[in-house]
């Protein structure tokens, strides 16, 4: 017997392999393993969805009170030249042609450029605007009439130096992708005031759309019924929002009906936010069908208004989609954000800035005027900038062009609790590294999410096993000197 025995374990082991093991037994452990996943995922997601409120986009009480109930973020996409617009440089005009410090290159990295490019002076005039004396170009002369209203920031930096990355990091505070934006935060902490239009709006305009595309405006990890919707500033404002012929609104409003009812049925039992996210886009683009038309017919504006921003109600354009952005936070929209792509001079440095400045100076400036005329401007807060600067030295070897540059730039906000008629902060005098005053991408979101009535640290959300946040986990502060 015990003979037998052991012949029997002898050839289950010469049968039973590592390899005949792993090849035939790994589908039921997977399968196992793909169980404990899959149950993991629903009870995250149905956590995640008890988490949020029951309307996502309610308007919700902050931290603590707020400074800003609306943002229009006036997205200078391609990065405008500071030297050429806000931050005069009479030395970097004296050195014009000739080569930089050596020690102001140690260690710089840029996109294009050559070590030997030499600097390029101003190319145009610069005066000293209102009350505040602020410093603006000669090709600004709206923006300039608006100076005691303009709070101006010429100490900027961010990490990124090219296009797509460094406007990924301006909009949600990285330069990888899946991160949300500041409008989509904005929107998930706040809620909306608007019940029949989109609580984050998008507009864009320029030559082409942004280098690093939706994901400026995305929701990242955040349910998507928070990112932003574009609109379109001619025809309908979002394809398909009218309906076919032959379907009528009481058949789409039973339509709906069906389908909500078995939304939110698989809601109840899977708890994935998404299904919320389709509920509430459902229903929105059904109350849009009404309120968008009314939304993009500015020919109920008085002809001193269109006259001011210099539109034509039948053609798109950025004074256009600033008009829109006015109306839209009127109606209780939350962040409006505005994308004009045209601003990367890598040549044709003048008449690229004339043609930009021509195009967006009079529709910024108007954006304040109305704003302020209507009592609106001390709850709005604008914001005017790109991704990131432009060097001091000349691209290539004419004198036509200028690269990307991280180390220094300027932004500049207006309302919105914000310090007016300010100029804060300082770079070299070749506008080539910040030397006072420094504000990195970080401590502008926190300032922004600060005026909204946000402590940065605080506004998270779980994702991964972290308590994610716009400022990540590297250093940010509000920036206390700009504001009223």
């Amino acid at each position: 017997m015990h003979q037998q025995v052991q012949t029997l374990r002898k050839r289950i082991a010469e049968n039973i392999s590592r390899r005949w093991f792993m090849r035939d037994c790994g589908v039921g452990l997977g399968a196992i393993a793909a169980t404990d996943l899959l149950c993991e995922s629903s009870a995250s997601n149905q956590a995640n969805a008890a988490s949020l409120p029951a309307e996502p986009l309610a308007a919700r009480a902050p931290h603590f009170p707020a400074k800003v109930k609306n943002v229009i973020y006036l997205f200078m996409a391609g990065a405008p030249s500071h030297l050429e617009l806000f931050d005069n440089k009479p030395q970097l005009a004296k050195f014009d042609g000739t080569l930089p410090p050596a020690e102001l290159l140690n260690g710089y990295r840029a996109a294009f450029i050559n070590p030997n490019s030499k600097l390029l002076g101003p190319k145009f005039k610069f005066d000293r605007y209102g009350q505040c004396g602020a410093e603006i170009s000669e090709i600004l002369p709206h923006t300039a009439s608006v100076a005691d209203e303009l709070t101006i920031v010429k100490s900027m930096k961010t990490d990124a130096f090219n296009h797509a990355p460094a406007q990924i990091m301006m909009n949600t505070g990285s330069q990888l992708f899946g991160k949300p934006s500041l409008g989509a935060w904005t929107l998930y902490g706040l809620g909306s005031e608007s019940k029949d239009l989109p609580g984050f709006v998008v507009f864009s305009s320029g030559a082409k759309g942004p280098s690093g595309g939706n994901s400026n405006w995305g929701s990242g990890f955040l349910p998507t019924v928070y990112s932003g919707v574009q609109l379109r500033s001619v025809g309908d404002p979002v394809l398909y929002l009218s309906n076919p012929p032959g379907v009528d609104s009481r058949a789409q409003r039973d339509a709906l009906d069906a389908i909500g009812n078995l939304n939110r049925q698989h809601l109840a039992e899977t708890g994935d936010p998404e299904i919320a996210t389709r509920i509430n886009s459902f229903e929105m683009a059904f109350r849009m069908q009404t309120s968008a038309p009314e939304l993009m017919d500015i020919r109920s504006e008085t002809q001193a208004t269109l006259d001011l921003y210099g539109v034509d109600p039948d053609k798109p354009s950025f004074g256009k989609n600033c008009l829109l952005a006015r109306r839209l936070v009127e109606r209780g929209v939350r962040f409006v954000q505005l994308f004009h792509e045209a601003w990367d001079q890598h040549g044709n440095l003048v008449g690229g800035l004339k043609k930009n400045c021509k195009d967006t100076d009079r529709a910024c400036a108007a954006l304040i005027e109305d704003l302020k005329q209507r009592g609106m401007l001390d709850e709005t807060l604008v914001i005017w900038g790109g991704e990131f600067g432009r060097t001091p030295m000349v691209q290539g070897g004419g004198d036509d062009g200028r690269d990307h540059h991280p180390n220094a730039f300027t932004m500049w906000m207006a309302g919105g609790g914000m310090k007016a008629g300010t100029t804060f902060g300082q770079s070299d005098e070749f506008g080539f590294n910040v030397t006072e005053d420094e504000v990195h991408v970080r401590d502008l979101h926190a300032t922004i999410l600060h005026q909204l009535g946000f402590d940065h640290r605080r506004l998270n959300f779980k994702f991964q096993g972290l308590d994610q946040r716009l400022t990540g986990v590297e250093p940010a502060r509000v920036v206390g000197e700009i504001l009223a």
